[in-house]
């Protein structure tokens, strides 16, 4: 138990575009908000070169960059933003109790979750070489995959999401490979349908990646072996795209949210709101089907605006 006990009318738990957003609104609206920017400073976008989806950058721009100037943002209009994370939470009563790295006590009026949803990896040190050097392994082909356009890339994964981003792929690059890794698909069957009737993309089954290959900066193929005869083949890439699901980062929250079976925040249809009055959640903590930093960022305002409706009722 701390000493001191800190009262705050917002806690935002999380950064990237959702909490900042909500940051920059909560703090317009005198809120006085106070963010923990968690272990992933800026989120998921931190691990992203290049950024040209997002309106108002028409030359493109760093997910870093963005994630820095997002942050500048809302520091500018008063948001006290702070590191570490959260370590425990007590939603059972108002005002809302969380600790920060098991030591800081804080009662929050409102709280804001954003904390974001990780890619889920193969683990390969070829993959992760590559994925940290930003040099062609992705795990996100509405992000990327313009970046590989006319060029042939390899797909890893076996469910519905595998085969979309799988033929939003085969939109713009020349041939796709898709490895999968059972001698079947997990995905529904008119998304299996969908894929095997696209002509540029090829499905190998029974199949699982031993390495990404490179010239040491980028991604130049990669290596697959055939479970069933143990035959090693080098698949020509220039990317490799990893479809294998995200894990919502909100096990800290089982004991009083109400979650998805997979550990997704459910909340209200047309809102931020919770199953616990006066908690909201915002961005890929909540979103399993867009997943982009615009969408996050349009529910980080919204979140800001129904914790502001909230504070408001409760004068």
């Amino acid at each position: 138990m701390a000493d001191t006990i800190e009262k705050v009318k917002c806690l935002i738990i999380g950064s990237g575009p959702a909490g900042y957003t909500a940051a920059i609104y909560a703090a317009r609206a005198n809120m006085n908000p106070v963010l923990y920017q968690g272990q992933q400073p800026g989120g998921q976008l931190t691990t992203t070169n290049d950024v040209e989806n997002f309106p108002g950058y028409p030359d493109g721009i760093s997910g870093p960059e963005m994630m820095i100037q997002l942050q500048a943002q809302a520091k500018r209009f008063g948001t006290d933003i702070r590191d570490g994370w959260v370590t425990k939470v007590d939603f059972s009563a108002a005002p809302h109790k969380i600790w920060v790295n098991e030591t800081t006590e804080i009662h929050a009026d409102t709280i804001i979750i954003s904390t974001g949803a990780s890619a889920k990896y193969l683990g390969l040190p070829s993959e992760q070489h590559y994925l940290q050097l930003g040099g062609g392994v992705s795990a996100c082909a509405v992000c990327d995959g313009f970046f590989y356009r006319n060029q042939e890339v390899v797909i890893v994964g076996a469910g519905d999401s595998a085969c979309e981003e799988a033929h939003y792929l085969s939109k713009i690059c020349k041939k796709v490979t898709m490895l999968v890794r059972s001698d079947k698909f997990r995905a529904s069957r008119i998304m299996e349908e969908r894929v095997r009737k696209t002509e540029n993309i090829e499905i190998l089954l029974n199949t699982e990646t031993e390495e990404v290959l490179g010239d040491g900066n980028v991604v130049t193929g990669v290596k697959a072996k055939d479970r069933a005869s143990g035959e090693i083949t080098e698949i020509p890439a220039t990317g490799f795209f990893v479809a294998i699901g995200h894990k919502p980062n909100t096990d800290i929250f089982a004991d009083y949210l109400e979650l998805d079976e997979t550990g997704y925040v459910i909340n209200q249809s047309g809102s931020t709101k919770t199953n616990v009055p006066g908690v909201f959640v915002a961005g890929d903590a909540a979103d399993h089907v867009y997943r982009q930093a615009i969408t996050a960022a349009g529910t980080g305002c919204m979140a800001a605006l129904d914790a502001e409706r909230y504070l408001a009722s409760k004068d």
